[in-house]
C-alpha cells in the first residue's frame, strides 16, 4: 500500500540529476521542507541557489509526516526562555508561534495546492498530571497573547467526538495539510524564483574550494560561497559526527477510507489536527477527503500495511467505536530527527557552512521557518539569529540508539497507561 500522499499529490516539478560543475551562491544539501524553504527565500532575495536531494523532493518526513501545522517548540515558552534568556527565548517563542502563519503565507502567495486549512490545534490530555500540563501551557500563551481556549466537558467531546479526554488546549493558529504537496509546491516556487533544483543527486562528498566549498556527486560537483545541510533524519556521514547528533525515530501513519456521513460529521467537526500530551504522543486529523489520518510511534522499520501498527487502528476504533468496520487503506512510515534536549539545533561549524536538523516531530511549520532564518542569516550574518548556533556534539553511545529508543517507547507507553 503506497503513502497516500504519494496517491493524492500532484505530480513533482522537473527536478532533474546535477550534471557538469556548477557554481552558486549557496548550495543546499536536502529536498524536504528545510531545504527547500531555504532555497526559495535565499533565491527570491536575489542569491544564485542549487539544491541537491539524493532521492526524490520530500522523499524524507516532509513527505510522510501527519500534516498538522502545530505552532511553538516541543517545551513551554517559560522553559525556552529559562534554558536561553530572556531575550533570545522570546525570539524563540516568537519565531515559533508565528511558524504556522508562514507556511499558510507561502501556500496563499505561491498558489500551492496542498488542501491547507487553518482550523487550529488541539492538545489533548487524557490523565490528570498531563491535564495539569496543558493547563499551565495555556496559562503561558494566554499571558503572551496567543489566540488559545482551554476546552473541557461537553464543549471539549464535541470539538473530538470522543469523551476520552479531560481537557484540551486548542490554539487557533495551528492547522493541516497535505505535506508532500506542500513540499512539491514549494519546490516549484523556488525554481520559479531561479533556484536549481536537483533530485537523485546525492552529495557523497563536501570540501573546502576556492571562494567555499564544493560538493561532488560521484559525476557531477556544485561549488558554493554557503552551504546549508539539511537532511534531518536521513542524515549521512557528509559532515563529520553530524548523524550521530541527533535519534532517528519511526513514525508510521495509517489511513482510513472516506468515512460515512455520520462520522464525518462527529469526529473534529470544526476539522482542528489533534495530538495527544503523553509520554508517547498519538495524532490524528480528517483531511480533506474526509478519511481519518492517525498516527504515532511505529516499528523501527519503514511500515507499507495497516496491519504492521495495530495498536493505531485498535486505538482509533477505541476513540470512535463507529469505526469498527471502516477500511484501513493506506498505511506508511519513516524517520524523523529527535534531539537531545528536545529543540531544533542550528549549527555553523565552519565559515560558510550552516546546519539545521532535529524538529523533534514538529517540522512542517518549523522547518518552514528555519529555512526562511537560514537565508536571512546568509544574507546578513551580524543580525540577530533567532534560535541558538551550538557546536556539533555527538551523543554518546549513539549506536545503542536502536535498543535505547524501543526501551523508551515501551516505558512511556506503561507510563501512559498508568497516568504517569
Amino acid at each position: 500500500m503506497p503513502n497516500l500522499y504519494q496517491d493524492t499529490a500532484d505530480p513533482a516539478p522537473a527536478a532533474p540529476p546535477l550534471e557538469g560543475d556548477v557554481r552558486a551562491d549557496v548550495a543546499v544539501v536536502g529536498g524536504g521542507i528545510t531545504g527547500l524553504s531555504t532555497a526559495l527565500h535565499a533565491a527570491r532575495a536575489g542569491a544564485a541557489v542549487v539544491l541537491l536531494e539524493a532521492e526524490e523532493l520530500g522523499f524524507g518526513a516532509s513527505g510522510r509526516n501527519g500534516g498538522q501545522v502545530n505552532p511553538g517548540l516541543k517545551l513551554d515558552p517559560d522553559t525556552v526562555e529559562r534554558d536561553f534568556g530572556a531575550d533570545l527565548g522570546r525570539r524563540m517563542n516568537a519565531l515559533a508561534g508565528c511558524a504556522p502563519a508562514l507556511v499558510f503565507d507561502l501556500v496563499k502567495r505561491h498558489g500551492i495546492a496542498c488542501d491547507a486549512r487553518q482550523n487550529g490545534t488541539l492538545r489533548a490530555a487524557v490523565h490528570a498530571r498531563h491535564a495539569a500540563a496543558i493547563r499551565e501551557t495555556c496559562a503561558q500563551l494566554e499571558r503572551r497573547g496567543a489566540p488559545v481556549e482551554l476546552l473541557e466537558g461537553a464543549a471539549l467531546a464535541r470539538a473530538t467526538g470522543t469523551e476520552r479526554y479531560s481537557c484540551a488546549l486548542l490554539d487557533r493558529r495551528g492547522g493541516d495539510l497535505n505535506p508532500l504537496m506542500y513540499a512539491r509546491g514549494l519546490a516549484r516556487a523556488a525554481i520559479e524564483a531561479g533556484a536549481r533544483v536537483h533530485a537523485q543527486s546525492r552529495a557523497l562528498g563536501l570540501q573546502r574550494a576556492a571562494g567555499g566549498w564544493r560538493l561532488d556527486t560521484g559525476r557531477a560537483s556544485a561549488t558554493a560561497k554557503h552551504v546549508v545541510l539539511a537532511s534531518n533524519g536521513y542524515t549521512d556521514p557528509l559532515w563529520p559526527g553530524l548523524r550521530r547528533t541527533v535519534v532517528p525515530l519511526f513514525g508510521a501513519i495509517a489511513a482510513t477510507a472516506p468515512l460515512p456521513d455520520a462520522a464525518r460529521r462527529n469526529i473534529l467537526p470544526a476539522r482542528p489536527v489533534l495530538y495527544e500530551s503523553g509520554n508517547i504522543t498519538v495524532y490524528y486529523r480528517i483531511d480533506s477527503r474526509h478519511r481519518l489520518l492517525i498516527g504515532g510511534r511505529g516499528p523501527m522499520y519503514e511500515i507499507d500495511t495497516p496491519a504492521a501498527i495495530p495498536h493505531l487502528t485498535r486505538y482509533a476504533v477505541k476513540l470512535w467505536p463507529v469505526l469498527e468496520d471502516i477500511a484501513w487503506t493506506h498505511a506508511w512510515g519513516g524517520r524523523l530527527a529527535m534531539t537531545r534536549d528536545h529543540y531544533p539545533h542550528v549549527h555553523e561549524p565552519a565559515p560558510g557552512v550552516l546546519i539545521c536538523l532535529g524538529y523533534n516531530g514538529r517540522g512542517v511549520a518549523m522547518a518552514t521557518a528555519m529555512g526562511r532564518a537560514l537565508a536571512d542569516r546568509m544574507a546578513n550574518p551580524s543580525a540577530a539569529f533567532d534560535m541558538p548556533l551550538t557546536p556539533v556534539v555527538p551523543i554518546p553511545m549513539h549506536a545503542c540508539w536502536p535498543v535505547a529508543v524501543k526501551a523508551a517507547i515501551l516505558s512511556g507507553r506503561v507510563r501512559d497507561f498508568l497516568g504517569i
